[in-house]
């Protein structure tokens, strides 16, 4: 502004000639946009985007995609990258956990073996096997009665179902009555629930006079093979290897007939159809009783 004056004051004492003269410098004609001498034109301004808050970044240009052949951009790396990993799965296919301790590691019985990989069991297929230790800690397969005709019975002696059964219903004396069949007890009661641990079922075998193996499976792995939901939960493996049978043991829970009709053991019954060499009548029942106290 101040050479602008000087200009001025010069432009009215010199003559026009001298004027236009002066003009004629670069110098003096950078000022005549009111920029100064020197001073570069204006950039002009972007339109902010739309939406854009104040303060926010201005946009990027569009780069260019890669030419073939370049290598594609990397993922930033950071923990929204990773992805995200499926819940182990827990519930029924949980039979390969690893077993905690129990009443009878602690007594010194070695541990359960693991049973054998695969699918829950089905009707009409082979019997998953397994190794459970008895209440003096040997160990017992299932395949060590290959060729046998087989019970399985999940066993509470604090259920009063079971308690029932063996004192006044069908429960009573019924393995000794089966000539040849082999009779697996299994209690699946995790440590510290009702009717688990090895001096407990101890104490049931003396109560009840039972002979056949009584099976410990604290951890619940062949329990949950199995699907045992209710104590008792009875089935029946033909000498085949083939689960016939699985369910309850009869009709009458606690001595009741269910609905219209005589009571059925139908246990007794498949065991009867497999001796007589014929498809066994009834497969598949409800089980009633207890819950089976799988650890929480």
């Amino acid at each position: 502004m101040r050479l602008t004056h000087c200009i001025a004051r010069i432009a009215r004492a010199l003559p026009p000639v001298a004027l236009a003269a002066l003009l004629s410098v670069p110098a003096c004609r950078g000022d005549a946009d009111g920029r100064g001498p020197g001073t570069n034109p204006p950039t002009a301004v972007e339109p902010a985007a739309p939406g854009a808050a104040e303060g926010d970044a201005a946009p990027q240009p569009a780069t260019h995609p890669p030419a073939e052949g370049d290598a594609a951009p990397t993922a930033p790396t950071g923990e929204a990258d990773a992805a995200p990993t499926a819940p182990a799965p827990t519930g029924e296919a949980d039979a390969a956990a690893a077993p905690p301790a129990g009443d009878a590691g602690a007594q010194g019985a070695a541990p359960s073996a693991a049973p054998t990989a695969g699918q829950t069991a089905e009707l009409g297929q082979p019997a998953p096997g397994f190794t459970l230790n008895d209440l003096e800690g040997k160990p017992v397969s299932l395949a060590d009665y290959k060729g046998k005709t087989v019970v399985l019975e999940w066993f509470n002696p604090d259920c009063p179902y079971v308690r029932h059964a063996y004192t006044e219903g069908p429960l009573k004396g019924m393995p000794g009555q089966h000539r040849g069949v082999v009779w697996l007890r299994i209690n699946s009661g995790a440590e510290g629930q009702q009717g688990a641990g090895q001096a407990r079922n101890q104490q049931a075998v003396q109560d009840w006079s039972l002979t056949e193996p009584m099976l410990l499976d604290m951890d619940g792995r062949v329990g949950k093979l199995y699907e045992a939901k209710t104590t008792p939960h009875m089935y029946v493996i033909d000498p085949q290897g083939t689960l016939v049978y699985r369910g309850a043991i009869d009709n009458a829970p606690l001595g009741r007939v269910q609905g219209d009709g005589e009571a059925v053991n139908y246990v007794a019954q498949a065991l009867a159809d497999l001796k007589a060499k014929q498809p066994v009548r009834v497969s598949d029942t409800r089980p009633y009783g207890c819950s089976v106290k799988y650890a929480k």
